[in-house]
């Protein structure tokens, strides 16, 4: 058995840059059509057997009440915005679990789902079809594994310690330190990708990085004294960052295999859809 978890939002923004636009009986679809025919043909191939799909039914989440910094949806295009609920009905009429997430992220959906299937003994791999680099914090050696199927490009656990310098485990260190633009994550002043992933391959987590930069015993650091200097002065919010950054893995969702079986479409609903999209009735063939 093999679990396909899919980040909604992730494919509507795709969609929503790399589409034409089109209006339909005064609102604008093209991005949803693009979702419609982009997921359609994944499931085509017959690869997915048990799969979900998460978005962040509203942008804000808990994580905006810990700071005030944090992403929210403000600056979207409105005809972008109003497209949020048009791809989640066309990824349930295709048959595919949602998670609609509010309170929590969507990547925190994936998260929660590839931890518990990933614990299933029936499921030889969970593939969380995403380049977002914060999901590479669920990688778990071959078993889980993130996708980037417009590249056809896996990512296990080597591969993200070969892409990002730590493994899966540091992965929201690295970005409390670094930070996160994509997330209004300031990260700390000076530390950048190559000094903080040689720093936490040898320590993996911020809070075991000693004071004293002469105790790091991290071979071509340059720098220390200054990146020391920046991380004692930060110590009262990087771990807020890192907190930001940690994906949670207990979403209240139903997740485990037996949810996720995909029987089909339901037709009835997907002719409706593809309709109400302005679409011929053959466009979407499963």
């Amino acid at each position: 058995m093999q679990v396909h978890l899919f980040d909604g939002t992730y494919e509507l923004f795709r969609a929503w840059f790399g589409a034409p636009p089109a209006m339909h009986e005064g609102r604008e679809v093209g991005a949803t059509r693009a979702f419609l025919r982009s997921l359609a043909g994944c499931l085509r191939t017959g690869k997915v057997t048990h799969g979900g799909v998460a978005f962040d039914h509203v942008i804000e989440s808990f994580r905006n009440d810990l700071f005030d910094g944090y992403k929210t949806g403000e600056g979207l295009d409105p005809n972008l915005v109003a497209q949020f609920p048009m791809v989640e009905r066309a990824a349930a009429v295709l048959g595919l679990v949602v998670w609609p997430m509010i309170e929590f992220e969507a990547d925190d959906a994936i998260a929660t789902a590839a931890a518990r299937c990933g614990d299933d003994p029936r499921v030889e791999r969970v593939w969380i079809a995403s380049p977002d680099k914060d999901l590479c914090q669920c990688v778990r050696g071959t078993r889980i594994v993130t996708w980037d199927r417009w590249k056809d490009a896996t990512l296990d656990e080597p591969a993200v310690i070969a892409k990002h310098g730590v493994p899966p485990e540091s992965i929201p260190d690295l970005l409390a330190l670094v930070g996160d633009t994509a997330d209004g994550i300031p990260g700390l002043p000076g530390w950048g990708k190559s000094s903080a992933a040689k720093v936490l391959s040898v320590w993996r987590h911020v809070d075991a990085i000693p004071e004293d930069p002469a105790k790091w015993n991290v071979p071509g650091l340059r720098g220390a004294d200054r990146l020391a200097t920046s991380l004692r002065e930060g110590r009262g919010v990087v771990g807020l960052y890192r907190t930001l950054a940690t994906l949670r893995a207990d979403c209240p969702i139903p997740s485990d295999p037996d949810a996720l079986v995909w029987r089909g479409p339901d037709k009835a609903a997907l002719a409706a859809f593809v309709a109400e999209l302005g679409l011929p009735v053959d466009t979407v063939r499963l």
